[in-house]
């Protein structure tokens, strides 16, 4: 009787083997073949936008970069924003800075500090855009026009700091003299009024329409 037992019972536990292998034969057939044998990386199936790591990490351009910039508005630091209305100013405007050699990083460097290369202004509905081309270094604050004074505030480097200068435009060049401003150690004086600066606007109808001029660096 015992062995009639253990015969039956080795017999189920081969017929239960058989078939949990019959089983697993057929799972693993409905598998694509990625070798077996060989270590399966995983699939990420993210889009570049939603898994930003997959995408290449391009360095921005100037373009980018300035780009951004033209979307930011300015904060109230000390200051309510003026209104956004249009003065005689308003427009985009580049110099040239002749310094030769590369900036030298530093994370001490005063703000506005003067270096070489295209440096881009932009006057537009009271607020104030600045922008150097080599280095990426930028900033945004308020300004208002009275008379013959331009007044500069809500700089995010001289939050509580007001300029005023006097500028002069003739011939598509905005030219700025100090009156006081203390803003980076005094550094956003110096580089505002160091050169004067070129307008990006075309001279004429006709040159804006056939886009036949002499544009100024960092216009184009």
């Amino acid at each position: 009787m015992k062995n009639e037992k253990h015969w039956a019972l080795a017999g189920l536990s081969v017929t239960m083997a058989i078939v949990i292998s019959a089983l697993m034969a057929a799972c693993s057939s409905s598998v694509p073949d990625t070798g077996r044998g060989k270590p399966t990386a995983t699939v990420n199936l993210a889009t570049p936008a939603d898994n930003p790591a997959s995408a290449s990490q391009a360095a921005p351009t100037p373009t980018d970069v300035w780009s951004a910039l033209l979307q930011r508005t300015p904060f109230p630091f000390a200051t309510p924003l003026p209104p956004p209305t249009r003065t005689i100013l308003d427009g985009t405007y580049a110099k040239l800075d002749p310094k030769e050699g590369t900036p030298v990083p530093c994370r001490r460097c005063p703000d506005y500090k003067p270096e070489g290369g295209i440096w881009k202004l932009q006057l537009d509905n009271g607020v104030f855009r600045i922008y150097h081309q080599v280095t990426g270094w930028r900033s945004i604050a308020s300004f208002t026009v009275s008379q013959d004074r331009i007044y500069l505030f809500n700089d995010p480097y001289c939050p509580d700091a007001v300029g005023a200068y006097k500028w002069k435009l003739e011939s598509g060049t905005l030219t700025l003299e100090v009156i006081d401003d203390e803003c980076a150690i005094h550094q956003r004086a110096v580089n505002l009024t160091s050169l004067p600066w070129l307008s990006c606007r075309p001279p004429n109808g006709e040159a804006a329409v056939t886009d036949h001029w002499q544009k100024p660096p960092g216009c184009l």
